[in-house]
């Protein structure tokens, strides 16, 4: 027999954020790396994400499919989990010469390989562990 109070919402464990070092060219006085704080997607804040990022793609005479644009998933998906530093900052943004958070993490994370490490751990962080995410994101880097 279940116990459904520890199914009750009060009784939910919450994950919380992580720390993750996205790249050594932020570093500190002492010149350690900077850590980023990242939390994990929800599952109603991936849904959003993903409907927002369907494109409509023409397969023949009024005919229409939908397809994910996985490289703005990605990056929607990944400004999304960042708390720190703040990718909505105007002057962050302004130091870079970009507006928008999807911007912004391109330009500051610049190095493809960074990326893609960050795009990992944002994704497996946020419970992303079957091979359908992974193989969307290995579609976007290429």
């Amino acid at each position: 027999m279940s116990n459904l109070k520890s199914f009750l919402k009060e009784n939910k464990k919450s994950k919380g954020t992580t720390k993750y070092i996205v790249s050594n060219d932020f570093v500190d006085e002492k010149g350690n790396p900077l850590e980023w704080t990242i939390r994990a997607i929800t599952t109603r804040e991936n849904d959003a994400i993903r409907e927002e990022c369907m494109k409509d793609i023409k397969v023949g005479r009024g005919q229409y499919t939908q397809k994910l644009d996985t490289s703005k998933y990605i990056a929607k998906l990944i400004t999304a989990a960042i708390v720190e530093p703040n990718l909505n900052d105007v002057e962050l943004q302004n130091s870079y010469g970009v507006m928008g958070a999807e911007n912004l993490i391109k330009e500051m994370v610049s190095n493809a390989g960074e990326y893609s490490n960050l795009a990992d751990f944002v994704t497996s962080y946020s419970g992303f562990e079957d091979n359908n995410i992974n193989d969307k994101i290995d579609e976007a880097k290429n």
